[in-house]
This record gives structure tokens, sequence and C-alpha cells, in this order.
């Protein structure tokens, strides 16, 4: 299947209104973290079959060119291909796919671009190839905003298999960063770690709420008891 087939699927469905819709919710205006993206106004599960259809047959170079278009809804589906891809993968086509997903993280520019691949592909990947950890603490402090969310959403492979290091010194890490759609990542993060070990979140917590961001704060201690959000917010 080759890109310009996917991407004629794609505009069947598209949807103006729609669009306009995704266009404002993503913060695509001049400034905003998803300035100039533009939106076909595909749903997520239509965008998503299209992929789930045609992952088989589409070779990584096809791939490569819907990452590189304009369109929020081409990228998308080019990494719905390629976690497909990724999860038959034998060892060495995994590490094929680590490299390629890697290498186009500039193209992974949005939030959800982000959260749907980088704990399926790099961050499974590095469950098992742990000597290659340097990559997301090197995209963590980068400049990059989507480098840095992938950094940290990559540990999301980690904390589903009780490894809670790397989330907690990545956190440390961006504690000082600047952008919301960080914190929220990172809150995010430390919450799943707090559902799997509310003692480890509770540790972190008592050395770092005082400094965290409040978003940062907020989206950790969601899931504790009342009593204790309150105690945390009011640090």
């Amino acid at each position: 299947m080759t890109a310009a087939q996917i991407k004629i699927e794609l505009n069947k469905l598209k949807n103006i209104k729609k669009a306009a819709t995704y266009a404002r919710f993503f913060k695509t205006g001049k400034g905003e973290y998803g300035e100039g993206d533009k939106f076909l106004g595909l749903t997520t599960p239509q965008t998503q079959k299209i992929a789930q259809n045609h992952y088989k047959e589409t070779e990584l170079k096809e791939i490569q060119i819907l990452l590189k278009e304009k369109f929020h809804e081409c990228r998308s589906c080019g990494l719905g291909m390629l976690k497909r891809k990724y999860t038959e993968a034998n060892s060495k086509g995994k590490g094929e796919i680590v490299k390629f997903y890697i290498k186009n993280a500039k193209n992974i520019n949005n939030w959800d671009l982000v959260d749907m691949s980088a704990h399926y592909i790099l961050g499974d990947w590095l469950l098992t190839h742990p000597e290659n950890k340097n990559i997301i603490y090197e995209f963590s402090k980068s400049k990059n905003l989507w480098k840095k969310r992938i950094a940290i959403i990559s540990t999301f492979a980690f904390v589903r298999q009780n490894q809670f290091d790397d989330t907690l010194k990545l956190s440390m890490i961006l504690l000082y960063d600047k952008h919301d759609l960080i914190h929220k990542a990172t809150g995010w993060m430390l919450r799943e770690v707090g559902k799997k070990d509310q003692d480890v979140l509770e540790d972190f917590l008592g050395r770092f709420s005082k400094i965290m961001p409040r978003t940062m704060l907020r989206y950790s201690i969601e899931k504790l008891s009342e009593e204790k959000r309150k105690f945390y917010m009011k640090r």
C-alpha cells in the first residue's frame, strides 16, 4: 500500500466542521503548541481503522511519507501502522522500527501522537534493551517539547512492569520545565506509579510536592484519598 493510496482513503472521510474543531482543540494558532498543524476532520477510530486495514502491506518508506505530511491524521495513521508493525515484528525488526521512530521524533509533534506511540514502541523496546535508556534522558533535556513528552511517556511501559526508577528520575529532571503539557504528562506518569505503589509516589511527593508545578502535582495525586489530596495541595 502506498502513502498516496492511504491519503486518498483518509481524504474520502474528511469533515470540514470537525477539522475546524480539532484545530482549536489541539491549539494550532500562532504561538500555540500545535501551531500550523492541519486536520482533515477524521475521528480517531476512523483513522485507526485505515491503519489496521493496511499496516501489513505498507512499507516503512511509505510510512515515512505519511509522517512528513502536514495533515495530522496522516501522521496518526502512519504511527498507528508503525505501532502494529512493531507489535508483530521479531527482535531485529523491532530494533529497526525503534531507530525509525527515533529518527522521526520531530514528526511526532502533538500530544496525542506521542501518547499513542511512545510507550508502545520506544518504551517497550527499552524494557529489553536497558543499555539504551540514555536516549530518553537525552530527549528529556531537549529543547523540543515533543521529545520531552516522548521521554516521560515512554516510561509508562516500565511502570506497567513495576519498574519506577526511570519515571522518578525523569520526573525530577522535568520538575523545572515550563510547559503545561510536560507538567500534565509527568503528573500522569507519577499517578500511574502511585496506582502500582502508593508508598513510592508519596515518598516522591514528600520530597518534591512543595516545588512541583501545580498541574503536575494535581495530576499525580488524583487517585489518592481526598484527605491526602488536600494535604499535598496545601503544602
